[in-house]
């Protein structure tokens, strides 16, 4: 049997096992949306050993403005069968991620990750991961904020206050249908809760393998939208949606597993916080070339915001056991559960170059047996820069300036991606150079 009729039967079992008659088969790009077309099963069986996609994904930008010069054309693709799960909002529905096996392959997010978890393997390890979410709810449907051109939004639950029995009673039923929604996806969701200031909820996702974790991080967006949607609400994954709204973050937890035995390879009960050497030397990578390569973290103008001074988001890569104040928190209550978190990005991550980017540059630090000299941080709060540490890119523009000149960021990550990606950063900027807010009309129309 050849490898393609291997994948058409493997997809067809994997079809029956859901009972799916249709299939929603997509790519996930730069800006974390899903591309996809609509199939019946047997067309996708059918086309499974010649299926093609555009590769237009990989030359525009998030307002889908062209950056790159053509071939516009179709592309080779394969279908991944161990992405499959169920299609929440259509009955007998299953969604499907496909990769590029041609040209764009290398430069594009998922397979960026793959080659990461594909680099800890041949080190030894499996990975393990899992995301965290803030949100904010809107009042708003998609006309409405055309109506009001984006400004003076309004929020769902403008009473809500940080962890809010009330607000939660209040909502009880949105929240329990929406964490049903996404369990019917196999999106597995720990906690679901609401969190600081209007319309703010807060999604912790189950850890699993670290690409299905991932996976599970784009369709929880992309899930979550449509289902605030079909209510007449719009969910906001920007890391600062506007005035009166606070910063949000989108965390990465992550651990290493020994291959051999399956043990947590950051754990160790000796050490005074429960960190391995393996953990220090992963973690000393992160902080020692993080600064490098911050636009796989932070990949929109927006994102930026919410590192503004006077915000509680780290402004340079610190580190604490437990502090969430630290750029990585460090937290091991036992062996199995020792793990670092990401606490950079925001909402708006890319979940497969966020991932590659803190297991690349840990990958990076272990595999130089970097010590772990920064000491911990001790308080944190806005604006306190640790003494010695080294400040995070102030914009998107900067942040890929550094990223497209840095030499150990190609030779983790590869060149043609580096390239690549650091164009479509610096399209995303250009494209709001010129934008001008109404704060700044307002601070300087009358000025002078």
């Amino acid at each position: 049997m050849t490898k393609q009729a291997e994948l058409s039967k493997d997809l067809a079992e994997a079809l029956d096992k859901i009972g799916a008659e249709v299939i929603h088969v997509g790519i996930f790009d730069y800006a974390g949306m899903f591309r996809e077309r609509r199939l019946r099963r047997q067309e996708l069986l059918d086309g499974a050993a010649r299926a093609v996609f555009a590769n237009v994904v990989t030359k525009w930008d998030t307002g889908e403005n062209i950056v790159f010069p053509g071939p516009y054309r179709s592309e080779t693709v394969r279908y991944d069968v161990e992405s499959l799960r169920p299609y929440p909002f259509e009955a007998k529905a299953a969604a499907l991620v496909m990769d590029y096996t041609g040209p764009q392959a290398e430069i594009m997010p998922r397979r960026v990750l793959q080659n990461q978890i594909a680099k800890a393997r041949d080190m030894g390890f499996d990975v393990q991961a899992a995301y965290e979410f803030e949100f904010i709810v809107l009042a708003e449907t998609a006309e409405s904020l055309r109506a009001k051109n984006f400004a003076n939004l309004s929020a769902f639950a403008p009473d809500n206050r940080c962890w809010s029995g009330q607000t939660a009673a209040t909502h009880a039923g949105l929240i329990s249908e929406l964490e049903a929604c996404l369990a019917s996806a196999d999106v597995s969701v720990f906690s679901l809760s609401v969190e600081l200031g209007p319309g703010c909820i807060e999604a912790t996702l189950k850890h699993r393998d670290a690409l299905r974790a991932a996976d599970d991080a784009c369709f929880f967006r992309m899930f979550t939208k449509a289902f605030c949607r079909q209510r007449g609400l719009t969910a906001s994954f920007m890391s600062l949606t506007g005035a009166g709204f606070p910063g949000i973050g989108g965390h990465i937890n992550l651990s290493l597993r020994d291959r051999k035995s399956g043990r947590n390879a950051f754990a160790d009960r000796a050490d005074e916080n429960g960190l391995s050497a393996t953990a220090k030397s992963f973690l000393a990578g992160i902080i020692d070339l993080v600064p490098e390569v911050f636009p796989m973290i932070g990949n929109t103008v927006n994102a930026y915001r919410r590192l503004a001074p006077g915000s509680w988001a780290p402004k340079t890569v610190s580190w604490a056991p437990y502090n969430y104040a630290a750029a990585v928190r460090t937290a091991a209550e036992t062996d199995d559960k020792a793990r670092l978190e990401l606490r950079l990005p925001g909402s708006d991550l890319n979940p497969y170059l966020a991932m590659a980017a803190m297991l690349g540059t840990g990958l990076d630090g272990l595999s130089r047996e970097l010590p772990l000299t920064a000491p911990p941080i001790s308080s944190g709060g806005p604006n306190e820069i640790p003494e010695g540490a080294e400040r995070l890119p102030i914009d998107l523009l900067e942040a890929t300036r550094r990223f497209k000149d840095s030499k150990r960021a190609k030779e983790i990550f590869g060149a043609d991606f580096v390239n690549h990606y650091s164009a479509v950063c610096e399209a995303e900027d250009s494209a709001l150079r010129k934008a001008v807010s109404a704060a700044e009309v307002q601070r300087y129309i009358e000025a002078g």
